[in-house]
């Protein structure tokens, strides 16, 4: 890894070593003209439990992988602070996630074209997911998945038999099976997919990142955290020419000949904005900030997945609570990661459309866990049982970042605002249903203990909605921050359909801050694929 530069002189710095910055590094350090700085305020991707799959359980309580964000008491969730955890590394929040490999539903992308964007349906959009994908499932549908991409997409390769019963108790439930959740059709249950190879976790920085490290026009600093964009007013208007940061805690400015492209996600990106002065001027003014680019949607737009875990207990030693670990370690790394080892944890789910569905699309998802799971596997509960997640897709509700101060080092506040639309709420409930449904049914009979969370007794409509208040936290899928629309008849829009930041030329976002709208299911392919096409747009 190189740590230097005699110049300091780059065609493009790329501000993010996450799922969209790994993809940029690879794609624009491809063409031997192309001098790229891809910069990571986090450190190396050496940690063995960011590799091993049900590694993921133990990244939680590792801080230093992680940025730790929390949000501001939300009002609607009993002024709780939810803890948002986000990659701080290599990879970003693609070397500690669940690796569930899901795109969305197609109608999401065409609803993003036509909000404004001209380029973003899902028939276009299906060309880059096809081109950094490389499935390993035999006779997969070739018309959806690609197989000669960077990322390798597997079924997993060890699930716990709890899981099985899952299926049979969505079955049972009326719930059909599906075994493909990126093909025609969304709805229905089955094992997620993953983004491993070989049965390890497979991040953007292994598949993308790490095969173009050896290119001599490929520069890479980790420990490099960005301080502010470098702006330039010229003749043709504001001009973004570098970035100022501190590598190794040594301030440094490095600078860009062709473009600055922020990808540190949907916290971070809008943050370095409002630092450099691009944001909402009475926003900026307070923290001694002077205004380089009136832009009020920065920071704006802000959505969410909101996640509740239906918890039961297991009358027999089959979860994952009862294994041994270090047994489970030894078997993954000196049996060529076989058996537990290899499994996410969250193996299995589905996506439903509740009674409250404004459209045909799936509104509801849910990640089955054969393990007990509270706060985000930080709170260990004795005992043994299993968990399942529900969200609502596409919640109302809208919240904004704001600055803490003019200090890099300062988190920014996140009022992610849940639940402040009613109809989210709703939805909740209707899919907390569901859950119950679901556990009830025949196929848990052998296993089924006590109800944990939220208990037996919670049987009215008012219970459920204050153990949803109580309870709920983050899936993990914040965007809409550096929102894509067309600014003429958007006022929160940040970036144009080429990811162009307004009135800042030489600047770019492509990282979940763009999404106009939550996408139905999980982030990151969808990241990585926007981050595909903007590769394409640079040429």
């Amino acid at each position: 890894m190189k740590h230097t530069s005699s110049t300091q002189e780059f065609d493009y710095i790329i501000v993010g070593a996450g799922s969209a910055g790994c993809v940029l590094a690879n794609r624009l350090s491809a063409s031997p003209n192309h001098r790229v700085l891809l910069l990571e305020a986090g450190g190396r991707d050496w940690h063995p439990f960011i590799h091993m799959p049900a590694g993921l359980a133990k990244l939680v309580n590792i801080r230093s992988l992680n940025w730790n964000y929390e949000t501001e008491p939300e009002p609607q969730l009993n002024n709780r602070r939810l803890y948002w955890p986000r990659g701080k590394v290599l990879g970003g929040s693609s070397s500690i996630n669940a690796m569930c490999y899901c795109r969305g539903h197609q109608a999401d992308y065409d609803h993003w074209q036509a909000l404004g964007n001209p380029g973003w349906d899902f028939d276009t959009m299906l060309a880059h997911f096809k081109a950094t994908e490389a499935n390993q499932r035999p006779g997969i549908d070739p018309a959806y998945h690609g197989a000669s991409g960077e990322l390798s997409v597997e079924d997993l390769r060890y699930h716990n038999p709890l899981t099985d019963t899952f299926l049979r108790a969505c079955e049972e439930s009326g719930l059909p099976l599906n075994d493909d959740f990126n093909g025609p059709r969304q709805r229905g249950f089955g094992l997620y997919q993953v983004t491993q190879k070989n049965g390890a976790r497979h991040s953007t920085a292994q598949a993308f990142l790490k095969p173009a490290m050896h290119r001599p026009n490929l520069t890479v600093w980790t420990h490099a955290r960005a301080e502010k964009i470098l702006l330039e007013h010229t003749g043709r208007g504001v001009q973004a020419t570098g970035i100022a940061l501190k590598h190794n805690r040594r301030p440094v400015r490095v600078y860009a000949e062709k473009e600055v492209i922020l990808a540190g996600g949907a916290l971070n990106s809008p943050q370095l904005l409002m630092l450099s002065g691009i944001g909402d001027t009475d926003q900026l003014k307070p923290h001694g900030i002077e205004a380089q680019i009136h832009l009020p949607g920065v920071g704006q737009n802000l959505q969410d997945h909101l996640d509740v875990c239906l918890v039961q207990g297991c009358t027999q030693p089959v979860t994952y609570d009862t294994v041994n670990d270090l047994k489970v370690g030894l078997q993954y790394y000196l049996l060529g990661h076989q058996g537990p080892g290899a499994s996410n944890i969250a193996e299995a789910g589905g996506f439903w459309r509740t009674e409250l569905a404004e459209d045909d699309r799936p509104d509801v998802q849910f990640h089955f866990v054969p393990a007990i799971l509270d706060d985000h596997g930080r709170n260990r509960i004795p005992g043994s049982g299993y968990t399942l997640h529900m969200c609502f897709l596409r919640p109302r509700s809208r919240g904004h970042l704001a600055l803490a101060s003019a200090n890099p080092d300062q988190p920014v506040r996140i009022y992610a605002n849940y639940l402040s639309d009613a109809f989210d709420l709703k939805v909740m409930k209707a899919g907390f249903h569901l859950q119950r449904q679901i556990f009830s049914a025949g196929a848990f009979d052998a296993f089924r203990g006590a109800e944990i969370f939220p208990g037996s007794t919670a049987q009215s409509d008012a219970d459920i909605e204050a153990f949803i208040r109580h309870k709920a936290e983050t899936i993990y899928h914040p965007v809409g921050t550096c929102k894509m629309g067309p600014i003429d008849n958007d006022p929160q829009a940040v970036v144009d359909h080429q990811l162009r930041v307004y009135g800042v030329n030489g600047l770019r976002v492509a990282d979940a801050s763009i999404m106009p709208t939550l996408v139905s299911g999980n982030t990151n392919a969808p990241v990585i694929a926007i981050a595909d096409k903007l590769a394409g747009m640079l040429g």
